[in-house]
């Protein structure tokens, strides 16, 4: 990686960086907390990984964070796994998300947006009164604190309201898009028994509407913990037999209880699929949920009462649960349901152009999607309020910045942010008063000591090596559901380097403090942020008798596109044929998610295995990606050798 210092794509202006939330917190806390008051960004980073407890601490006054209990420290264990963060300290994550109620009662907290393009906004004391209708109503149907509530639902008010309402009792939330199928649903929701279930009867995508009744029908068959569902006719049809009417729960004009729970109470259940096995079932905290996010968002994102945060992103991805969390700025959230790409390319602008978005947050993808069908932003959108675009989901490659720079605005803060499902966070990314590089992320996330390491530990600089944080964050997983004994949560990120998280990227950490993603470390397939193990897709097709066995690698390119294809070793006498390709792909897009349809099914004369029996991933990705066999594989580990050769000669003829 070159160590030169080529000339920033954006550079904030002085008045931007001074009036930046960020900087007011630097000289705010330099007076109170003795951070660093010169030195900008980079000074207030060190402190606050060096003195990780007065950090926080003044994150949580900066904010007016409400303990109703107070605290006795920040931090009583650093330990990883394990920090034990405000032991204590009691508070609640929905009581700070309704906050704006009190004083902006009559302007909009959520702007619905479908594929209309029009949108509907719903005011802070609407959202609040809600919210305080539903969290009666599920007292009165017995949910209590750490009861798991589950939602099947698309990106409509309704998801959030039934979020915040679950908060507020002290009960679990989680949820699952409805293009999910009824398997990928089971394989989560069974984990964590739900006693109440929030459903729609279909949603409408790319101008097309789609029933989800008889999925719903087979969840509540197989969910047997449920205690009531609840019926969202967004199709306009019927409730069924023995469900509930969500106008019947919300129609009370009740103010909201919150439940005071302990910092650590956990609050949500998000799913990030491993290689083998179930679903990772991740809980993360009221209180870690609600600290990171009001610095992530507050000082990182610079949002505030005057924004308007949009985000493409769908209730199955953690950016969902992320867009909420912009309520607790005060800000205005943007929420959208349907196609991204609908009725054309240039959707989400036109979106954007309608809300009057400030911050406006996509995929990597979808920018390379407009940049390859010549969609032209600023020509055709009046986006004069977008002063941020953000990007995740996959790295944005060089060629996208230059896009969004060229056709968006020059004088435009782009920020491509990386972190994970596991943290519901960001490692790295925005940053209001640091530069933009292209290719780069602007720098680690405050509280984050993030670094790039070698296989022994070593701390490189300006060389790809492992993405690793050094110590706790608050919204760490408390702990994986039906993991007595922390050993699954143990070995998904502290089995490589002891005590530090290692999270699966490779990463870059230049000079300038600035990070590169080059990509996934594991074999994990991440499809416009959604992940999904490999395991899923092997389940679901090695029921076609035709499969003998499969492998599924999803590649990351260096144009910013993903490549997943399918290998398949067929049995005896079976042909990949048309009728047979149709399967596969039907067998995947109704049992598991659309998104992850292979881009390619090829036929291969077999599965190469570990000699202990495992399918080699990692190895075939590497060799996908052009690395040498010797590179790519430790030979002596491998079944059979020659299996491997087809990968490495397939990955020479695609160049």
């Amino acid at each position: 990686m070159s160590t030169t210092n080529p000339s920033p794509l954006w550079q904030p202006s002085a008045e931007g960086i001074a009036q930046a939330q960020v900087t007011k917190f630097q000289a705010w806390a330099a007076e109170r907390h003795g951070a660093p008051a010169d030195g900008g960004y980079a000074a207030l980073h060190r402190w606050s990984v060096d003195e990780l407890d007065t950090f926080w601490k003044a994150v949580t006054e900066w904010f007016d964070v409400r303990f109703s209990t107070p605290y006795a420290r920040v931090l009583g264990d650093r330990a990883m796994p394990g920090a034990a963060w405000f032991p204590g300290g009691t508070l609640n994550y929905a009581e700070h998300a309704l906050r704006a109620a009190e004083t902006r009662a009559d302007e909009p907290a959520l702007l619905y947006v479908d594929e209309t393009h029009e949108s509907v906004p719903v005011t802070w004391s609407d959202l609040r009164r809600q919210v305080g209708s539903l969290a009666a109503e599920l007292r009165a149907l017995g949910v209590r604190p750490g009861d798991r509530v589950s939602g099947y639902l698309p990106n409509i008010p309704e998801a959030v309201v039934a979020l915040l309402a679950t908060a507020a009792v002290g009960g679990v939330w989680t949820s699952c898009a409805p293009d999910f199928g009824a398997r990928s649903v089971l394989d989560r929701f069974q984990q964590v028994e739900p006693v109440v279930l929030f459903a729609v009867d279909g949603y409408r995508y790319g101008g097309k509407e789609h029933d989800r009744r008889d999925t719903v029908a087979e969840l509540r068959r197989e969910l047997p913990t449920l205690n009531a569902v609840v019926h969202i006719p967004l199709l306009g049809t019927q409730a069924p037999e023995d469900a509930l009417e969500w106008s019947a729960l919300t129609s009370a004009d009740v103010q909201p209880v919150f439940e005071q729970v302990p910092f650590d109470h956990p609050l949500w259940v998000l799913y990030s699929s491993g290689t083998t096995g179930l679903p990772k079932a991740i809980v993360q905290s009221q209180g870690g949920i609600l600290v990171e996010h009001l610095k992530q968002l507050g000082l990182h994102c610079d949002l505030g009462p005057e924004d308007r945060f949009f985000w493409y992103t769908s209730t199955g991805w953690m950016m969902w649960n992320f867009l909420v969390s912009g309520l607790l700025t005060g800000t205005t959230i943007v929420l959208y349901d349907g196609s991204p790409g609908y009725p054309d390319t240039g959707a989400q602008w036109r979106i954007a152009e309608r809300t009057g978005a400030t911050l406006f947050g996509t995929s990597a993808a979808y920018v390379m999607a407009c940049r390859k069908a010549e969609v032209h932003p600023s020509r055709d959108f009046d986006l004069g309020r977008v002063r941020c675009v953000a990007t995740t989901g996959s790295p944005l490659p060089p060629d996208g910045f230059r896009w969004l720079h060229d056709e968006v605005r020059e004088d435009l803060w782009i920020a491509s942010v990386s972190g994970g499902t596991d943290v519901c966070s960001c490692f790295a990314g925005a940053v209001p008063t640091l530069p933009v590089y292209i290719g780069e992320l602007q720098a680690a996330g405050l509280g984050t000591d993030l670094q790039s390491w070698d296989p022994s530990g070593k701390p490189l600089t300006d060389e790809v090596g492992e993405l690793v944080v050094t110590n706790p964050m608050p919204s760490m997983p408390i702990h994986f559901w039906n993991d007595p004994d922390g050993s699954r949560y143990h070995d998904s990120y502290f089995d490589t380097y002891p005590g530090v998280w290692r999270h699966g990227d490779w990463i870059t950490v230049t000079s300038r403090g600035s990070v590169v993603i080059h990509g996934r470390s594991d074999s994990t397939l991440n499809r416009q942020g959604v992940r999904m193990g490999s395991a899923d897709i092997y389940e679901a097709v090695e029921r076609l008798p035709e499969i003998k066995e499969s492998l599924v690698i999803g590649v990351e390119q260096p144009d910013g596109g993903y490549w997943m294809p399918l290998f398949v070793h067929l049995a005896p006498g079976a042909v990949l044929d048309e009728d047979l390709l149709n399967r596969i792909k039907g067998t995947i897009r109704e049992q598991l998610s659309p998104r992850h349809v292979p881009d390619e099914v090829i036929e291969v004369p077999g599965v190469p295995h570990t000699l202990t029996g495992k399918r080699i991933e990692v190895p075939v990705k590497r060799l996908l990606q052009g690395a040498s066999m010797e590179k790519a594989v430790n030979v002596g580990s491998v079944d059979n050798v020659e299996l491997l050769r087809f990968y490495e000669k397939l990955a020479r003829e695609r160049g």
